[in-house]
This record gives C-alpha cells, structure tokens and sequence, in this order.
C-alpha cells in the first residue's frame, strides 16, 4: 500500500492527524513508525497509543461492517463458488458463538487473517459489544508492541516492514494448513 519512507515523510509532515487516518489502513508499520518518532519527540507515547488503537479498531469495524451489511448484497452464485452455502453461514455462526472471542483474538495477532476473520464475525453477525470487547482486548497489547519495537529499533523500519510481512505470511501458511488439516479430518471422519 504505502512504503514506509513516504509513510515517514507523511506522518513528520502533518502529526497525530495522519497517524490516525493511516492507522486505519495499515496499522503495524504506522504503529512502528509512529515509535520511533514518539522517540524522536514528535509525539508523546500517551496520546499516541491511544490514537493508533483507535484508528486500528475503526479500520477493523469497516471490516466488520463490509461483513455484516455486505454479505447479503454478493449473488448467490460467487457466495457458492466461495463455499459460503447455508449450512456454512449456520456453521461459522455457531464457530462465532462458542469461540467468536479466541478467534478474534487469533485473526488479529496473526495479523495475515485479520481482514478475514473480521469480516466474517460481522457475515456471522457477532454481536456488536463483543466484537468490540475482544478485538480491543486483542488490539491494545499489538499495537503497544509494535510502538515498542519503532521505540526501540525505529531506524531499522525498512527492515521491520520486511520482517512483519514475512512473519505474517508464515503465520497465515500455519494457519492455512491448520484449518486445511482440520476440515480434511472432519471430512474423513464423516
């Protein structure tokens, strides 16, 4: 999306405004970023923080909400052709009800299956406030590591940027084959 020096050159220029608004499109490199300039003195960690977190959890109820509201809009043929059939719907919404906060909380540290997880609580319609509850209870610790590691080893960003894509892309393969193995031994066991 963005690449982190005009990610550092936007948030130098125009301050906590820009931290929130590009908090809402891609929250850890901007958490890291905005680190090492709370370091530098261009913001103070307590309000900082506070910002990143909001914009991380706005930019997840868009998620939440694109799932919610827009499920019903995608023709029934392209909801097939995903495997989102009925009995699937009932499916994750049970998945939803019994463990919507693990999963959440799951979706949002791997970070890779953020978008997916989010988007299908609001497709299992999860309530609101627990949506809210466990996201949040998931957002504040990833985005107080993520301001500590730009704190800490801030003028190293470009490799950090490197680093958080491969270990989101190695956590989404764990999870891929974790799912993959699941629904293969249920299946077999049918």
């Amino acid at each position: 999306m963005f690449g982190s020096e005009e990610v550092l050159a936007l948030l130098q220029a125009h301050g906590l405004a820009i931290v929130a608004f590009l908090s809402l499109l891609e929250g850890p490199i901007v958490s890291v970023i905005a680190g090492y300039l709370g370091k530098l003195g261009y913001f103070t960690f307590g309000t900082l923080v506070p910002v990143l977190v909001a914009g991380d959890l706005l930019g997840d109820i868009g998620f939440y909400a694109m799932g919610r509201y827009g499920y019903h809009r995608i023709p029934d043929w392209l909801l097939r052709r995903l495997g989102l059939r009925k009995g699937s719907m009932r499916a994750l919404r049970g998945q939803f009800a019994r463990r919507g906060g693990r999963i959440l909380t799951l979706g949002k540290l791997t970070h890779a299956a953020g978008a997916a997880v989010l988007v299908s609580a609001g497709a299992a319609r999860m309530p609101v406030l627990p949506f809210l509850f466990y996201n949040t209870l998931a957002t504040v610790p990833k985005v107080a590591v993520f301001v500590a590691i730009g704190a800490f080893f801030g003028q190293a960003h470009e490799a950090i940027s490197v680093w958080i894509g491969r270990t989101t892309l190695g956590l989404l393969a764990i999870l891929v084959i974790a799912v993959g193995a699941w629904v293969w031994l249920a299946r077999r066991s049918r």
